[in-house]
């Protein structure tokens, strides 16, 4: 269905009521017509008679408005002053194509085009003006439709910049005229519903806001200060900026305006944010225009090392790229719309001269601006500027020159913006903006009646009498190849996908800024691509290296952000990792926590493994313990000697002389066990060191507690009254066989139900690793030691017992001494070994080995090898047996091996047989 045409007459009949508020006049028999009261004030440039449809443009020909008297009530048409070569280069190139379109065969055959073309001055008010003269026409009086002499007006190329693109399409959006955006990026006017036909063929700063992002995510930059011209353009370009970098957590240092029209105030707030920030890297959404105000600020308070981020509004301009602004803006970067050469404008740029037509004043003013003279009887004014200088003055200069033209000056000898065909980009956009049109209108002429369209029948329209909605119909599906092979599409918000080329301002040899390419920008609707070129960029910095723009220096490793409250986060404070916790990279967020086996190291930059922590053979200790053990095994297995070599002795052979070899061996196995618990511990050394300490223990206690029990029964016989029958050997080594086997099935059950096994105590000491051996089941293991304790007890009581017997030699004394040695040792292991950790542990319980068995060593076999080695006169049956007394002093045994001085004849002491 076709959309409703929109009525403009309230909107035009207002604007034309506020600039012209004269009474409505009546005509011939008081018929109430509708005339204009006056005209607006504009120049330009208008072909079109004896063409078939017009195109309209509007170019910013000149590049302010003078302001008016203020003392004046009556609203006029403002005139405009600051010749803009760049704008009539534009203007130039529209008139360029539309030739280039007429002479062509294969678009719009039989159907020429003319052009209308109004100076907008960078003023929305001029702007509006050339808008109402579009929909209106020129000499017409009715104001609700165009009704010209001239041919149809089919679209509007313009306006320039956004906020006069905005403005205008507001007004052209009412009654759906095609409209075609050569210069405004503004990402509002992507929106339909408020400007539904305008489209556009450069990107959207939705695109380009995005673009400059991902340049500073690039280059590593977090701290942006961001500077935006006091309209549509900057404003919106700005917000989209934050919005953008808000997502990837930078950070905006400040934001400040450009005002339109001079104010110290707001520009002092500006210079003031720019140099009291730290902050190296400013981003500039601005025109040109607004812009040549601000870089006077800039040059005038010195503010140099500042990495600037241009938009693509001026980061080509010949207005600002000047030679004495590189000190300040020097080494900007920045986005630029695609470059193209456009063939035979160059030539049709120098086809201007005053004299081809005397009353074109714009290119008499053009040609006085730019060779610095006057025409000859023109009334075109040299040069005029009525800016408010930076005192606040408002300045009303008119400036002549005595030098007259000639009209023999040549432009090949200028240096100038106009004939500048190096960097055609906002040109090439003009070029495709008047082709976009004379695309649209070629594929409406091809419709064919029946295929069209338009609803109810398909119909087509025409190019003599059609509606400007039907023209937007083609305007929203336009696609084409533009003169230099690229293809133009247009999306469903009239935007168009391409790409940027990267730019940076650098000085050359000729001593005038360049723009070097240094990356490409594409994008799509749904991806983007940066491709940057780091070495070939000038960074205007001190070192002339890469910038830096940060609130606060970044965190180095070991130290994580903290947020300061109230402040972006940008602005941090560095705080160390805890203990055990790492930031491996500059500026983490967190610490990270090692893993179980790492420990952090000094600076908290890295996890290391931790130290383990064991009774190493090596280390001092371990070599002094081992060297006990041994050295206890080798004087036990000294007693074996003594034993075997002196075996047929008395003394030797007293009390069992199998369970004697017994015991010893039974020590050294115990002594020799302690060495399973210095090393590195594994599943079968805890295993084994635990079990094998326990049935060396149980044998050893069962051949004490065998000669104990021997010791008893005779001491029982010798005061018993009736016979007392004394232990057998045989009796004593069943003793000790079944002590062993009950030891042996504790020891096999702990083994299965749950065995002891390695263990890595972390929680002791949590910079070390301490390899200890998991004891199992705490209760198994109990009863296994609580057997050696239960046997321990036995042998203490028996021999507690035994311990008067009169004799010259009572070994139920040595063993009694013995057990005490052992139960002291014992109970004093309990709480040292329970305070202590780590190797030290076991290194309390080897001492605990070592002394118990030591001890036994010595109060058991010390005194026996004492008197086999020492004082062998003793060692015979009759004395050892108690059948003669100890009078001779000579071979009277000492205290420490026990020996009686009183003069008895009944002997406890067992004799082997």
């Amino acid at each position: 269905m076709a959309p409703t045409k929109k009525s403009g007459v309230p909107l035009l009949l207002l604007f034309l009521l506020v600039f012209f508020p004269d009474p409505l006049m009546t005509e011939g028999d008081g018929e109430q017509t509708c005339r204009l009261l006056g005209k607006f004030d504009l120049h330009g440039y208008v072909e079109s008679t004896n063409h078939s449809l017009i195109i309209g443009g509007m170019f910013p020909i000149h590049s302010r408005i003078i302001p008016e008297n203020e003392s004046i009530l009556e609203p006029v048409s403002p005139r405009c002053e600051g010749f803009y070569f760049r704008g009539f280069r534009w203007t130039k190139t529209m008139i360029h194509t539309i030739k280039e379109i007429n002479e062509r065969k294969d678009i719009l055959p039989n159907i020429t085009l003319g052009y209308q073309i109004f100076d907008t001055c960078f003023a929305v008010s001029k702007s509006m003006e050339s808008t109402l003269s579009f929909l209106t026409g020129q000499d017409e009086h009715k104001p609700n439709f165009r009704c010209s002499a001239g041919a149809p007006l089919a679209g509007v190329v313009g306006a320039g910049g956004s906020s006069l693109s905005v403005a205008t399409s507001r007004l052209l959006g009412l009654y759906y005229f095609p409209q075609v955006g050569y210069a405004s990026s503004c990402s509002v006017l992507s929106d339909k519903y408020q400007f539904p036909s305008y489209v556009r063929v450069m990107a959207s700063d939705q695109s380009q806001s995005k673009a400059i992002v991902q340049l500073i995510k690039h280059f590593g930059w977090v701290w942006i200060g961001a500077i935006a011209a006091d309209d549509d353009y900057g404003k919106y370009g700005i917000k989209i900026f934050k919005e953008e970098i808000e997502k990837v957590n930078l950070c905006v240092a400040f934001s400040e305006t450009i005002p339109k029209i001079y104010s110290k105030a707001k520009m002092q707030n500006a210079i003031w944010a720019i140099k009291n920030s730290t902050a190296k890297v400013i981003v500039l959404y601005s025109s040109d225009i607004d812009l040549s105000p601000f870089l006077l600020e800039i040059e005038y308070h010195d503010i140099r090392g500042r990495t600037w981020i241009a938009s693509e509004a001026w980061i080509t301009s010949s207005l600002i790229a000047k030679p004495e602004y590189f000190p300040y803006l020097g080494g900007a970067i920045g986005f630029a719309v695609p470059r193209a050469d456009i063939k035979g404008l160059k030539e049709f740029l120098y086809d201007v001269h005053p004299n081809k037509d005397p009353n074109d004043n714009i290119t008499i003013e053009f040609w006085q601006t730019a060779f610095n003279c006057t025409w000859p009887n023109s009334s075109v004014p040299y040069n005029s500027d009525h800016r408010v200088n930076m005192t606040g003055q408002e300045d009303r200069i008119y400036f002549t020159s005595d030098k007259l033209c000639t009209g023999e000056e040549k432009l090949e000898d200028l240096e100038n913006t106009y004939l500048d065909v190096s960097q055609l980009r906002i040109t090439n956009n003009v070029k495709n903006a008047v082709y976009a049109l004379a695309y649209a209108l070629d594929e409406m002429s091809r419709c064919e009646e029946g295929r069209g369209p338009y609803l109810p029948g398909n119909t087509c329209a025409y190019l003599e009498d059609f509606e400007p909605w039907q023209l937007m119909y083609y305007m929203k599906i336009l696609k084409f190849k533009t003169h230099n092979n690229e293809t133009l599409i247009l999306d469903e918000n009239g935007d168009i996908s391409g790409y940027y080329d990267l730019l940076n301002w650098q000085l050359n040899d000729a001593g005038k800024i360049e723009f070097v390419k240094f990356g490409k920008y594409s994008f799509t609707e749904s991806k983007f691509e940066l491709v940057v070129d780091n070495s070939s960029i000038y960074w205007n910095t001190e070192t002339s290296e890469l910038p830096k723009s940060v609130c606060t220096e970044l965190c180095r490793p070991g130290t994580r952000k903290g947020i300061r409250q109230g402040e972006p986060i940008c602005c941090f404070d560095c705080i160390p990792c805890a203990d055990g916790h790492v930031s491996l990279q500059p500026g983490s967020r967190e610490c990270n926590k090692c893993h179980e086996d790492y420990w952090s190291n000094e600076d908290n930059s890295g996890c290391v493994l931790k130290e383990v922590e064991f009774l190493a053979y090596s280390e001092a200790l371990g070599i002094t313990l081992v060297t006990l053990s041994i050295f206890s095994a080798l004087v036990v297995l000294a007693v074996t000697v003594v034993y075997v070599v002196y075996r047929k002795t008395p003394l030797a052979k007293a009390n069992d002389r199998e369970l004697s070899f017994l015991l010893q061996l039974s020590l050294i196995i115990i002594l020799l066990t302690s060495l399973l618990f210095i090393g590195k511990p594994y599943d079968w050394s805890c295993k084994a060191r635990q079990v094998t300490l326990a049935l060396g223990f149980s044998l050893c206690l069962s051949c004490i507690l065998g000669k104990t029990i021997r010791l008893y029964s005779s001491h029982r016989a010798s005061k018993s009254k009736v016979r007392f029958t004394s232990v057998r050997p045989i009796c004593q080594k069943l003793i000790v066989l079944v002590s062993v086997l009950i030891e042996t099935g504790l020891c096999t059950a702990y083994l299965v139900i749950m065995p002891p096994k390695l263990y890595k105590n972390m929680e002791s000491q949590t910079i070390k690793i301490i390899l200890e051996c998991n004891e199992g089941s705490i209760e198994l293991l109990c009863s296994v030691f609580g057997f050696d304790v239960f046997l321990a007890l036995l042998c203490f009581l028996t021999t507690f017992v035994a311990r008067k017997l009169p004799d010259n030699y009572n070994e139920a004394k040595c063993v009694t001494f013995g057990m005490l040695v052992f139960f002291i040792v014992w109970i004093s292991f309990v709480p040292a070994y329970l305070s202590t950790k780590g190797k030290f542990k076991v290194a309390v319980e080897i001492f605990a080995i070592l002394a118990s068995s030591i001890g036994l060593l010595g109060c058991i076999f010390a005194p026996k090898c004492y008197i086999i080695l020492i004082r062998p006169k003793r060692n015979t049956d009759e004395i050892v047996g108690g059948q003669v007394p100890t009078t001779d002093r000579s071979i009277q045994l000492t205290s420490t091996s026990v020996s009686s001085e009183m003069n008895v004849t009944v002997s406890t002491v067992v004799l082997d047989d």
